[in-house]
């Protein structure tokens, strides 16, 4: 099988990432992943980008962390693929399979509702995916559940609570919508589990990866740094 960590942040781009993309390169090689995600904070939400600069400006300053991973991971022998997570208030949506030009071509997107944006997505080809719909926070006011607005939910996520990821299978169960795994790696190797997506065949693309996912091909995994056992 190949493995993909699905859900990762890293300095300075995400503010609230603690490491860089070099030392999730590293710890992913040693893990044994075939590849990485890397899925910083967007423009809307919490983004160590100054907001006097245009929405191009700030594009580069996002995409920065990215190309330099993919450097690294060129390197390493590790694959580093793009994602976005788009932030509400607390609530988030993890983005695959859009190229990096379409962000520039539709600036538009920071002026819509999610209710508007995240179809507007999905009609471009996007795997839309709800992370961590459960999760509880001093600075989240409520939950917010978007049912039709997404592909897939993330029902593992290494960085929450079991009640939390419970919480998110009912949902995903609920409304026939497919269950997805990921780290939400901020810190490198300081995690205790980590979790992604593996499929039968190598991934070599966005595009590819969120068409595996959306006709059922993907399985989670779960790795458990304490005795190195995959589930």
């Amino acid at each position: 099988m190949y493995r993909y960590e699905t859900h990762l942040h890293s300095a300075p781009v995400s503010i609230c990432a603690k490491t860089g993309v070099e030392a999730h390169i590293a710890n992913y090689k040693k893990l044994g992943c075939d590849g990485i995600f890397l899925t910083n904070h967007f423009l809307d939400g919490n983004i160590a980008c100054d907001g006097s600069l245009s929405y191009r400006e700030k594009l580069d300053f996002y995409f920065s962390d990215f190309d330099k991973a993919c450097e690294l991971g060129k390197e390493a022998g590790l694959k580093v693929f793009f994602g976005v997570e788009l932030s509400l208030l607390g609530t988030d949506f993890l983005i695959y399979g859009l190229e990096r030009q379409w962000y520039y071509d539709n600036p538009q997107i920071m002026e819509m509702k999610k209710s508007e944006e995240l179809p507007f997505m999905m009609n471009a080809g996007a795997l839309v995916v709800q992370a961590h719909p459960f999760r509880e926070a001093g600075y989240i006011d409520h939950i917010r559940l978007f049912p039709r607005c997404v592909h897939a939910v993330e029902v593992i996520n290494s960085c929450r609570k079991e009640q939390e990821n419970e919480m998110a299978r009912l949902y995903a169960d609920h409304y026939g919508l497919l269950p997805f795994a990921g780290s939400d790696n901020h810190w490198a190797d300081r995690l205790t589990s980590f979790a992604g997506m593996e499929f039968e065949e190598p991934v070599d693309s966005e595009k590819q990866f969120a068409e595996l996912v959306k006709s059922g091909k993907g399985r989670m995994f779960v790795i458990n740094v304490a005795d190195g056992d995959v589930i």
